[in-house]
């Protein structure tokens, strides 16, 4: 397959890139390596990629309407594309919400009209997120719960790119399928999550902050399930009129976050200061994914709990900062 990823340089489409590549597939990779974050971090990833055959990297922002069209002239045979990049993080949207509308909307409509300009293609993958269930009540989350009241503007740009995706495939025939990513962590993570905040911290001897005095649940979900997933949906056109589906990947445990933090400590060899603060703006207590379906129509079976996840993202990480 010839594939486009986008976000190529970010945590999950720099790892799905590799799993792509491994396996014989050409992969196009764009990312606008915005400074969110760390650019060192995605431009270490990217330099993962680059040498590697069949590989090929375009410095695009996935809004801007003529560079990412001029695509479809360029590489007319693409015959998937995997959409990852996003303006990501819960509580920077209560800051900077224009930037979420930019990326994360303007985007996802932006890259379904490339799709349509794309006459080969076969699938459009695009990433939700588990915040499109908002304050939902009824656990484990499923797909077929309502999902219309978001409770962070993140969320409700996430929810918008599942309505525009169901829009695209019933008006245009585009075959797409949305993932809701649960709490993603791992090796080359992004330094906003949970795992990096509270590695960097624990080993300067600094608190780490500790949100709703620690009654927190979340269904923490290793990269490599994660990759595994979306490779697999790629794989899986959606069926149907119209032909378009959301899924749930996330971990088989929910976890509290306390655990969460014990396996760090356990990997570090150091105990954390904890620092208890309310519930954040825009957060929520607990996640838990419903992915009956996922493993049912994708194979997908996530294998890695966090008691072997923690030890290679703090392996990772030492090994990052030297």
């Amino acid at each position: 397959m010839r594939v486009l990823v986008t976000g190529a340089a970010g945590f999950i489409g720099s790892s799905v890139s590799h799993a792509l590549l491994a396996r014989g597939d050409e992969v196009i990779g764009i990312d606008n390596l915005n400074d969110y974050y760390d650019v060192s971090l995605k431009e270490a990833r990217l330099a993962r990629l680059t040498p590697q055959n069949g590989f090929t990297f375009r410095k695009l922002d996935v809004s801007d309407q003529s560079g990412v069209l001029k695509l479809a002239e360029d590489f007319p045979d693409i015959d998937g594309v995997v959409h990852l990049a996003a303006q990501a993080g819960v509580r920077y949207s209560l800051i900077n919400p224009y930037s979420y509308v930019t990326s994360n909307v303007m985007g996802q409509v932006v890259m379904l009209e490339l799709a349509r300009k794309l006459s080969g293609l076969k699938h459009f993958v695009y990433a939700s997120s588990s915040s499109v269930y908002g304050g939902n009540n009824k656990a484990p989350f499923s797909v077929d719960d309502p999902v219309e009241r978001p409770i962070s503007l993140y969320a409700a740009t996430k929810r918008t790119d599942e309505l525009f995706g169901y829009t695209y495939a019933h008006l245009f025939g585009i075959t797409c399928t949305g993932l809701r990513f649960f709490t993603v962590y791992g090796p080359w993570g992004r330094p906003d999550m949970a795992a990096f905040l509270f590695t960097k911290a624990i080993m300067a001897g600094e608190p780490i902050r500790v949100f709703n005095h620690g009654e927190m649940w979340r269904d923490f979900t290793y990269i490599d399930d994660i990759v595994s997933g979306v490779v697999r949906t790629l794989d899986r056109p959606a069926q149907g009129v119209p032909p378009c589906k959301v899924y749930n990947l996330g971990g088989d445990k929910v976890e509290k976050l306390t655990d969460y933090i014990g396996h760090i400590e356990k990997a570090l060899g150091r105990k954390a200061i904890m620092q208890l603060e309310p519930l954040q703006p825009g957060d929520v207590p607990a996640t838990s994914a419903d992915i009956e379906a996922s493993r049912r129509e994708l194979g997908f079976s996530p294998t890695t709990p966090i008691s072997v996840g923690i030890p290679k993202f703090v392996e990772w990480y030492r090994s990052y900062h030297r």
